[in-house]
């Protein structure tokens, strides 16, 4: 039995490997710089306009459950998670430090592609079974593009129930634990921290999107300051080395001795990573999004794009620069990610710097625990109607104590889940560009 298991784990990795190579690559950063270009650098000329936005109080509100920033904290709850310190860590190891420049570059794209979604979102609602507004790329395509494209939007939700399960996180989240407060444990204690795991998950998600936002609301401002106030403590007793830190990553990303393959390699290795973190494109977003009161396209698309620049931008980076500081990530790889942040905070703060580190993991891992619920919830309201979609918070705690899939097999199912998710929501963001750039050519007139 094991050795069937095995072989499916490894085939599942290999499909996962070549989909979110130069696949994924070509569908996400390609379709984000078009979309850069289509709206005019949006992302870069438009950004004042996002935090004006952000604070835009509006006296007539749309049909929707919470308001824009709380869309944004939770979408921003959900992006901030494991995947912006082992994701980084594993860029790092496998690009070098130039991946991070590229991050960078990802984070500028994604910013743009969120926009459109944060847009489209609004633009295209629909309504459930019960008659309550929702959003989404499921919505979007069926109302956008119309009932021909109904098969993509289905396709999309079933996906999705597999790319927002959270299994990886969790899994993740109880090696981490084992490894870093005890010895490795047996099933029988990990079975114990899943127990809670499930508790405080359930606590907060059973009460819906409304109480999913104002937790998130409270806890992403706070858990990225405290992230922002640690680095800082490591970056002022290592002040001397920053310089250098900075250089390697720029000569990295422009490396002439590794070629071109090598720079087209860091880029594809940096750019990846990053769309994985900020999510853009993956159509996560627009159901986060989809549930504002917001009643302008627009002003939600502006709203929507600040989430890479927190996630890719600042807290990647955030966890980079201790990683490049302490320099030992060269002999690390694969699933080892989260070590390698480990070790480079306890070597930089001896004594203490993994457990403070790990403080921060619990707070990122149950964050996006609790938004993805919420996506998932989404995805079986639209499949099997709102009279059961009540159940899907039941399933999930469930899986969250109970699947102890191998790390390697979960991060693949997630990655070739996510990239599958990327297809209908990439292809329905292109193909209704003119529709939302109209709308931005009234909004700036005005």
């Amino acid at each position: 039995m094991n050795g069937i298991l095995d072989s499916i784990g490894s085939a599942i990795t290999t499909v996962s490997d070549f989909v979110c190579g130069y696949p994924l690559f070509i569908l996400l950063i390609g379709g984000g710089l078009f979309l850069f270009f289509y709206s005019g650098a949006v992302s870069l000329r438009r950004i004042g306009y996002s935090i004006k936005a952000l604070r835009y109080k509006s006296e007539v509100a749309g049909e929707g459950q919470i308001s824009s920033f709380q869309a944004l904290m939770s979408a921003i709850a959900s992006t901030v998670g494991m995947g912006n310190i082992a994701g980084v860590a594993i860029a790092i190891t496998v690009g070098g430090p130039g991946a991070i420049f590229w991050m960078w570059v990802s984070a500028v794209v994604g910013m743009s592609t969120k926009f459109f979604e944060g847009a489209l979102a609004i633009m295209y609602k629909g309504h459930d079974s019960a008659g309550e507004p929702q959003g989404g790329t499921m919505y979007i395509i069926l109302h956008g593009l119309g009932e021909r494209w109904k098969p993509f939007a289905y396709f999309f939700a079933v996906v999705g129930l597999i790319g927002t399960l959270c299994v990886m996180q969790a899994n993740q989240l109880v090696e981490s634990v084992t490894t870093v407060f005890t010895t490795p444990a047996g099933i029988e204690n990990t079975l114990g921290l899943r127990f809670v795991m499930g508790m405080v998950v359930g606590a907060v998600i059973i009460g819906g999107i409304r109480r999913i936002s104002v937790i998130s609301a409270k806890i992403v401002p706070v858990m990225v300051t405290c992230y922002m106030l640690l680095v800082f403590v490591v970056l002022c007793l290592n002040f001397d080395k920053l310089p250098g830190v900075l250089a390697s990553i720029f000569q990295s990303a422009f490396s002439l001795e590794a070629g071109i393959g090598g720079i087209l390699g860091t880029a594809l290795t940096g750019a990846r990573r990053a769309a994985y973190v900020n999510e853009a494109g993956v159509g996560t977003a627009s159901m986060m999004h989809g549930a504002s009161r917001n009643d302008n396209p627009i002003r939600e698309g502006l709203v929507a794009m600040i989430g890479p620049a927190i996630d890719s931008g600042l807290v990647c980076t955030l966890t980079a620069f201790p990683i490049l500081i302490a320099g030992n990530y060269a002999s690390e790889g694969g699933i080892k990610g989260l070590y390698i942040a480990l070790n480079s905070f306890e070597q930089l703060l001896p004594g203490y710097g993994h457990y403070l580190l790990m403080v921060m993991v619990f707070f990122f891992a149950f964050s996006t625990m609790f938004s993805y619920s919420y996506y998932g919830l989404k995805c079986t309201n639209f499949l099997f109607g709102a009279e059961n979609a009540k159940y899907y918070n039941y399933f999930y705690l469930v899986m969250i104590v109970v699947a102890m899939i191998p790390l390697g097999a979960a991060g693949a199912i997630m990655d070739l889940a996510f990239a599958l998710m990327a297809l209908p929501t990439m292809t329905s963001l292109l193909l209704l560009a003119p529709r939302v750039r109209r709308k931005m050519k009234e909004y700036f007139a005005n």
